[in-house]
């Protein structure tokens, strides 16, 4: 048997606007129903949210019994890291902070077996190959991996042909709280000049065949699909709660 199949990653070929939610809490229940609330993903947050292994494990499997496709992002482009990640069974992956296209090779071979990359195989001990159940997992797990890519400094837009170019790479996904800081406007994150960097950095990764993706507030989605975002993170659990409480108290 075959690995299974990513959906997610064909979908994204295909070039479908795909809009999803950052879970970043760690609740199986708050996860499960951002599952089914209608997002075309969600993505468990491994960088800045409390996230474990197992903790991981638990969400993809939730998310398994959910529509919505899962992303694991990772919290630092280590090739140990990563290769964790996909072993729990992740077939979609996001790493922070890439700042140049030799970062972004590396990243994409990690997430390679050989020949194409440098992933450890692991065998029948992993839940990615079903525990020994996909036998034919080694052989087809490379072509239902999918990478993505996070630029989000002045580095990463100064090499963004490089980095959207490295084969291998599935979609190039901006950050613009962390490039907002990094030119200078941590205190502005609206700033136009952040925003005229981020369209012109998105065109960039079209013009170099990539899907471009993005989280941002509302205000920004229309000008970001226009530009060409097709990978659209449309917020968070956390801030979406937080939203809620307060809206709810607000009106007692």
């Amino acid at each position: 048997m075959p690995a299974p199949v990513n959906h997610l990653k064909s979908r994204l070929a295909r070039g479908e606007m795909l809009r999803g939610l950052w879970v970043c809490l760690g609740s199986d229940t708050v996860t499960e129903i951002a599952g089914h609330a209608g997002f075309d993903w969600c993505l468990i947050d491994g960088e800045h949210g409390a996230y474990d292994p197992t903790m991981i494990r638990r969400q993809l499997m939730i998310l398994e019994g959910t529509p919505a496709e899962a992303v694991v992002r990772v919290p630092v482009n280590a090739d140990w890291v990563l290769k964790q990640v996909l072993d729990l069974g992740a077939q979609s992956v996001m790493v922070p902070m890439i700042n140049s296209a030799a970062e972004a090779r590396a990243a994409v071979a990690a997430c390679k077996y050989p020949p194409d990359g440098i992933r450890g195989i692991g065998g029948a001990t992993t839940r990615a190959s079903g525990f020994g159940a996909f036998d034919g997992y080694t052989g087809t797990a490379n072509d239902q991996i999918a990478v993505f890519l996070q630029v989000e400094t002045q580095a990463g837009l100064d090499d963004l042909e490089g980095i959207a170019s490295t084969e291998g790479v599935d979609c190039v996904f901006i950050g613009p709280s962390d490039l907002s800081a990094d030119m200078g406007y941590r205190d502005d994150p609206d700033a136009p000049q952040v925003w005229a960097a981020i369209t012109d950095a998105v065109k960039k990764i079209r013009a170099a065949g990539k899907p471009a993706g993005i989280i941002c507030p509302r205000a920004h989605h229309a000008a970001m699909i226009e530009a060409g975002v097709t990978f659209l993170g449309l917020g968070h659990d956390t801030g979406t709660m937080t939203r809620a409480l307060r809206a709810l108290i607000a009106e007692a």
